[in-house]
C-alpha cells in the first residue's frame, strides 16, 4: 500500500519508488514506526505513523500531507493492492459504504478487507492491475478518471483519491472473515481515535517488555517485538518464518506460501529466543503448537499452513529432533507441569521412535535440499535421543531411556567416519589435515572413500550445480560444537575452521558473515537480478551468530561481541534480513555491500539468534547448549560405545516394543 502524488496534468509521483524515505521507530523497541517520505524537488512531504489497533484487525497511519508551494495544486492518491488469502489472483474488490462512510473494500474466499479515510474520499476506483487500475489511470490521464465500481477474481488495486483540505488524516485497512466485519473494525478504530490506540499499543508493548532481561544490546527489545509480531492471534504458538515475501516483486498469482508458513526447526529456534528472555507463557504456547500440529507417525512436516497442513512434503530428520530437545528444556526450566507433561509424553514418545527408526539419514538437510548424513543434522538428532532418554526416565520408562543413549552414543562415534574428509585438494590448499563436509549422501560409502563423487546442487542450471562431495563445506559443523558433541578446540573442529573461513567468511563494511555453503545457489543473480529458482547464495546474518556462539564456546567473548554489532550493523531499522548483498553496490537494484537484499526480512530465526547472542554474551557461555551431550561427550570423554549397523537394532527393539 502507498501513495501517489500527482499535479493533476504531468506529475507523477510515486511514494516508494520516487522520494527519499527516512524511517525511526516511535518507541525504543516498539513496532511502531514513523516514515517520512520526502519528494527529491521539494514539493511535498509525506509523514506518517503507522501502528495496529491493539484492539481491533486493523492497521492504522497518521498521515500528515505537507504541500511546500500552496500555489502548486496537488492531488493525493490512496493505492492497495490485496493479496489476501496469500493470493495475488482470485481477489474481488469493490466501492461501497458502511453505515454512511464510504469505503474501499475487497475480498478473497473467507478474508475481507475494508480501506476507510477519517476525511472523504473525492473519488474511489477498483481495476485490474497493469490494465485498469488506478495506478494506470493517473500515470496516463495524471488523475483518477475511470472510477470503476467494482473488479472480480484477478490481481487487482484499489485506489481513492483524498481531499486534502486539510491535509491531516488517519487511513485505517481492516480485516475480517466478511467484509462487514472489516468494515465496523475500519470505522471503530478511526472514530476511537488514532492517538487513542496509539497511546495503548505502545503501552501494551512496553508492558510486555518490562519483563524481558535488561540488556543493552541495540536490537534486543526489538528483536523480541518482531519474534511476537510473528505468532498467529488464531494459532497460539504458531510463530511462521516470515511477514514477507522473498523477491515477493516477481511471484507469480498462484504463488501463494512465501515464507508465511511455519518450519518446525524455526518455531523451535523462536522458542529458544523466548527461553533467553525468560518468558514462558510464550515458550508453553511453542511447545503447545508443536504438539497439536505432530502427524500420526510422529513426525512433522517440512513447512506447513498455521492449522497444521503441510506445505513442502519433505521430511528433515532435525525438525524431528528439535522439537524432543525442546520439550525437555520446557520441562527442566519449569515451563510445563507434571500433567502437562503427561499429556505430551505419548507424543514425545512417537517423535522419538520417528528418530530412532529413520535416522541418523536424513531425507533433506536443514538448507531444504540435500539428502544424505549432515554433521547439523546428526548433531540434533544425537542431542535429541539424549533428551528422549531424559524424558523417558521421566516418565518411568528406563529401558528406552537406556536404548536412547546407546544409539546415541553409536550414532556419535560415525560423525567422523560419515562426514570428516581427509588428504583432498581443498585440505592441501589451506593447509590442514581434513575437515567436516556438508554432506554426505551415500550410506554405505564413508567420508574417506568418497573420492571424486560428486553431487548436483539445487537452484543452478545445467551442471553448474555440481561439486565434488569430499570439497562441498558448509558453516553446519559448527553444530557439534554448539550441541555439546565436540569441543570448540577440537583439532578436527579448528580444521574445519580454516576452510569455512577461507571458503565462506566475507568481510563486509559492516562485519563478518559467512555462506551457508560453497556453491549456493540461493540468492540474487551476478547482476542483482531477483532469484528466479537459480542464482547466487549470499552471506546470511544468522549465522554470524551461530560464529558467535562458537566463539564464546571456545572463550572469546570479545569476538561475540564484534559479530552481535555485526549483526545489528546488518538489520534495517532494526529487521535482521535472512541475506545481505556481498559485492559492490548496485544502487539501482537497492544492494549495498553489507545490506539487506531481496530475501525474506525480518526473519524470525534470526531474530532469535539475535536475542540468543546476547544473552549467551551476558552469561559468558553459550546459554542453550544441551547439558546432556556436553556432559557425556565432552566432560567425561565416553569412549566409543559400537560403530555402525545400529540400524538393525533399532527395528528390532521398536518391535518388540510396538512403537
Amino acid at each position: 500500500m502507498g501513495f501517489i502524488v500527482t499535479d493533476g496534468h504531468n506529475s507523477f509521483s510515486e511514494e516508494k519508488k520516487d522520494t527519499e524515505h527516512l524511517t525511526k521507530t516511535i518507541k525504543d523497541g516498539v513496532p511502531a514506526y514513523r516514515v517520512m517520505n520526502t519528494d527529491p524537488f521539494g514539493k511535498f512531504q509525506i509523514t506518517k505513523e503507522i501502528i495496529v489497533d491493539p484492539f481491533r484487525n486493523t492497521v492504522l497511519q497518521h498521515v500528515v500531507f505537507e504541500q511546500k508551494d500552496p500555489n502548486l495544486p496537488l492531488q493525493l492518491f490512496a493505492l492497495l493492492a490485496p493479496h489476501l488469502n496469500n493470493e495475488g489472483g482470485n481477489n474481488t474488490g469493490w466501492v461501497g459504504e458502511y453505515k454512511g462512510s464510504e469505503m474501499l473494500f475487497a475480498q478473497n474466499g473467507d478474508i475481507a478487507l475494508a480501506m476507510s479515510c477519517s476525511t472523504k474520499w473525492l473519488k474511489r476506483s477498483i481495476g485490474y492491475v497493469g490494465t485498469s487500475d488506478g495506478w494506470t489511470d493517473i500515470k496516463q490521464h495524471g488523475k483518477l478518471e475511470w472510477e470503476f465500481e467494482q473488479a472480480t477474481k484477478g490481481n487487482i488495486a484499489l485506489t481513492g483519491e483524498i481531499d486534502l483540505a486539510e491535509q491531516e488524516f488517519v487511513l485505517a485497512i481492516s480485516f475480517g472473515r466478511t467484509h462487514l466485519e472489516a468494515a465496523n473494525h475500519a470505522r471503530a478504530s478511526i472514530l476511537d481515535g488514532f492517538d487513542t490506540a496509539k497511546r495503548r499499543y505502545i503501552e501494551e508493548w512496553q508492558t510486555w517488555q518490562k519483563t524481558l532481561p535488561k540488556l543493552a544490546a541495540k536490537n534486543f527489545k526489538f528483536s523480541a517485538s518482531i519474534l511476537r509480531m510473528h505468532e498467529a492471534k488464531n494459532f497460539p504458538g504458531g510463530i511462521i518464518a516470515s511477514l514477507s515475501i522473498p523477491w515477493g516483486e516477481t511471484k507469480g498469482d498462484t504463488d501463494k506460501s512465501g515464507y508465511h508458513v511455519v518450519w518446525p526447526r524455526d518455531l523451535v529456534e523462536s522458542a529458544g529466543g523466548f527461553n533467553a528472555l525468560e518468558t514462558k507463557e510464550d515458550v508453553s504456547r511453542i511447545v503447545n503448537y508443536l504438539m497439536s500440529t505432530q502427524n500420526a507417525d510422529g513426525s512433522w512436516p517440512q513447512n506447513m499452513w498455521l492449522q497444521g497442513e503441510p506445505n513442502w512434503l519433505g521430511l528433515q530428520m532435525d525438525q524431528i529432533a528439535l522439537p524432543i530437545i525442546e520439550i525437555l528444556k520446557g520441562y527442566l526450566r519449569n515451563t510445563m507441569g507434571k500433567h502437562r507433561m503427561t499429556r505430551y509424553w505419548p507424543l514425545a514418545k512417537k517423535a522419538i521412535t520417528f528418530l530412532l527408526v529413520n535416522g541418523p539419514y536424513t531425507e533433506q538437510d536443514r538448507w531444504e535440499e540435500e539428502s544424505g548424513f549432515s554433521p547439523f543434522t546428526m548433531a540434533t538428532e544425537i542431542a535429541a535421543l539424549l533428551a528422549g532418554a531424559e524424558l523417558a526416565k521421566i516418565n518411568g520408562e528406563e529401558d528406552l531411556a537406556t536404548y536412547c543413549r546407546e544409539t546415541a552414543d553409536s550414532w556419535n562415534d560415525t560423525i567422523e567416519y560419515r562426514t570428516y574428509v581427509t588428504g583432498t585438494p581443498l585440505a592441501k590448499k589451506h593447509n590442514v589435515e581434513g575437515y567436516y563436509i556438508r554432506i554426505n549422501p551415500f550410506a554405505e560409502i564413508p567420508a574417506s572413500e568418497l573420492g571424486n563423487r560428486t553431487i548436483n546442487l539445487i537452484n543452478h542450471h545445467a551442471d553448474q550445480g555440481k561439486t565434488k562431495i569430499s570439497e562441498l563445506v558448509s558453516v553446519d559443523a559448527l553444530a557439534l560444537v554448539r550441541f555439546g558433541l565436540r569441543a570448540p578446540d577440537d583439532p578436527r573442529i579448528l580444521n574445519t575452521l580454516k576452510v569455512i573461513d577461507a571458503e565462506l567468511k566475507v568481510d563486509t563494511p559492516k562485519g563478518s558473515c559467512w555462506y551457508r555453503y560453497n556453491n549456493d545457489g540461493y540468492g540474487e543473480q551476478e547482476n542483482g537480478d531477483p532469484y528466479d529458482g537459480t542464482g547466487i547464495g549470499r552471506a546470511w546474518p544468522l549465522l554470524s551468530g551461530e560464529r558467535g556462539h562458537y566463539e564464546i564456546a571456545a572463550g572469546n567473548i570479545d569476538n561475540a561481541n564484534k559479530l552481535l554489532k555485526a549483526m545489528d550493523s546488518f538489520a534495517n531499522n532494526g529487521l535482521l534480513p535472512e541475506q545481505i548483498w556481498d559485492k559492490a553496490d548496485i544502487p539501482e537494484k537497492g544492494l549495498y555491500f553489507g545490506s539487506h537484499t531481496g530475501s525474506a526480512m525480518p526473519l524470525s530465526w534470526a531474530h532469535a539468534e539475535y536475542i540468543k547472542l546476547c544473552i549467551s554474551i551476558d552469561h559468558k557461555k553459550v546459554f542453550d547448549m544441551p547439558e546432556q551431550t556436553q556432559e557425556r561427550y565432552i566432560q567425561k570423554k565416553r569412549k566409543p560405545f559400537i560403530k555402525y549397523g545400529v540400524l538393525t537394532m533399532v527395528l528390532k527393539y521398536c518391535q518388540k516394543k510396538k512403537y
